[in-house]
């Protein structure tokens, strides 16, 4: 995945307008502190390493930006140690501002993040910061009132096949058709999890089909879920209630799931209810064996 991540944002395949509006903020040198929220896998790091990669000559990278991963350490000492410590202290013999990358920012405490929002007031003039995060609604709204907003939707099936295709053609992989359009349903917009299950279905299987792909991943195949409806819809009820078990030992079973699925439905814990069908099922097991 980390191979064939986009260096620059020409590179980019997705959200062209987001880029576009970066790109002038970077050309104009007026970069706001920014705020990147959506799903995972469409594009938040790769946009900002991006831009710090255009802002920032490689030797100086080190000493310019600062990124951290929030879920890694996420409480008020980061804000008041490394952060605070990058953002005081200014840059000599350079134009230009720092930079502060904060991925995965959702996961920061109410209280790092109150912090965070002094440090964001008192060092604008030399040093910017980006957020990065999946949910929105888990960063204070004082927090977002200091940046502008970017939504990263997922990809488009459009936009993913051409990027597969080039790492496929890259790698040498064999992908069939309906292995490539599982690939795209199955990732659901996420670039990163396409790429992720096309490594791991080719290092099991060597070739990526539609069932090596859904194999893999431990899906359902679609034809396997057609199987079920058809039954449930034409089929009478011994054939699609397809239990081979004594009537009253299928009674038995059944009671013991419903209790279990109402325990889970009222909150309690989901390890003793999982302890509980496990039980369940060798207590039936006992029985048949017993009758046997």
């Amino acid at each position: 995945v980390e191979k064939y991540r986009p260096q620059t944002l020409s590179e980019l395949v997705s959200h062209g307008d987001i880029l576009s509006t970066v790109q002038r903020f970077i050309s104009e040198d007026r970069l706001p502190h920014l705020l990147l929220y959506g799903p995972p896998g469409t594009g938040k790091t790769s946009t900002i390493l991006a831009c710090a990669k255009q802002l920032y000559r490689e030797r100086e990278f080190g000493s310019m930006v600062l990124e951290l991963n929030a879920s890694d350490d996420r409480g008020i000492d980061i804000v008041r140690g490394p952060i605070l410590s990058f953002a005081s202290t200014r840059t000599i013999f350079k134009k230009g501002f720092k930079l502060v990358i904060l991925d995965e920012a959702d996961a920061m405490t109410q209280d790092a993040q109150n912090a965070l929002r002094r440090v964001i007031e008192k060092f604008t003039e030399n040093t910017r910061f980006c957020l990065i995060c999946n949910y929105l609604s888990k960063i204070i709204p004082a927090l977002q009132s200091r940046c502008t907003r970017f939504r990263f939707g997922p990809l488009t099936p459009e936009l993913m096949v051409p990027r597969l295709r080039h790492v496929i053609q890259e790698e040498g992989v064999d992908v069939t058709e309906d292995g490539m359009k599982a690939l795209v349903t199955l990732s659901s917009g996420d670039m990163r999890r396409a790429l992720n299950i096309l490594q791991s279905t080719t290092m099991a299987f060597g070739k990526v089909t539609e069932e090596n792909v859904y194999t893999c991943t431990g899906h359902p195949l679609k034809s396997d879920i057609a199987n079920i409806l058809d039954w449930m819809l034409n089929q009478d009820f011994s054939t699609a209630y397809r239990i081979d078990f004594p009537p009253s030992i299928r009674i038995q079973l059944l009671i013991k799931m419903a209790d279990i699925e109402y325990r889970l439905a009222a909150g309690t814990s989901e390890k003793i209810q999982l302890s509980s069908l496990i039980a369940a099922f060798q207590v039936t097991r006992d029985l048949i064996v017993a009758e046997a």
